[in-house]
């Protein structure tokens, strides 16, 4: 069966986009500076080993919200429409190609299924040393999976998998969350 799956990149730009939707320009640059800011704090704290990363996440976002930023000034809108949006509209035709690509391929090689769209998120990992030493710090990682349950599995076999830079120590893992897309939003 062929796949489509979101990206974290993907996530990060349709998250920004539908909070945006709405907003007026002094707002959008709020969150455009909010962006920034966390942009530094994730490029200043530890950085993580594989993709996606804090810094990644909050990169993506603030190269859309600076787009959002540039496109309200530049077409003089008042409230942010992703309908008035052109490289949303874009983005949305290039996927729906992709997916007719897939399903085209499928279908030339005999098996003609529907393209399963893959609906990951990421998810916040934190966890901390069982056998904590006086000023450690939480280990942070982002796990893109389908579910809490799925992030929570990848990272107990990141955190005990044999050659893992994590094995000198055991891990309890403290807290799960979800960061993209946006709790209670659905794609």
């Amino acid at each position: 069966m062929p796949v489509y799956e979101y990206h974290p990149d993907e996530l990060a730009q349709i998250s920004v986009v539908r909070q945006a939707h709405g907003l007026v320009l002094g707002e959008v640059k709020e969150q455009w500076q909010a962006a920034c800011d966390r942009e530094e704090r994730a490029l200043a704290g530890p950085q993580e080993p594989r993709k996606p990363t804090a810094l990644d996440i909050a990169s993506c976002q603030r190269i859309e919200w600076a787009r959002i930023v540039e496109v309200m000034a530049e077409q003089q809108m008042s409230v942010y429409s992703p309908d008035q949006d052109r490289r949303v509209a874009r983005r949305e035709e290039q996927r729906v190609q992709r997916m007719a690509t897939e399903a085209a391929w499928a279908e030339q090689s005999g098996g003609g299924l529907p393209v399963e769209v893959l609906r990951h998120r990421v998810y916040r990992i934190t966890a901390r040393p069982t056998a904590a030493s006086a000023g450690e710090q939480p280990l942070v990682r982002h796990v893109f999976a389908a579910s809490g349950g799925a992030a929570v599995e990848y990272a107990q076999a990141m955190f005990s998998r044999p050659g893992s830079t994590y094995q000198d120590a055991e891990y309890r893992i403290t807290s799960i969350e979800q960061v993209l897309p946006t709790p209670g939003e659905f794609l």
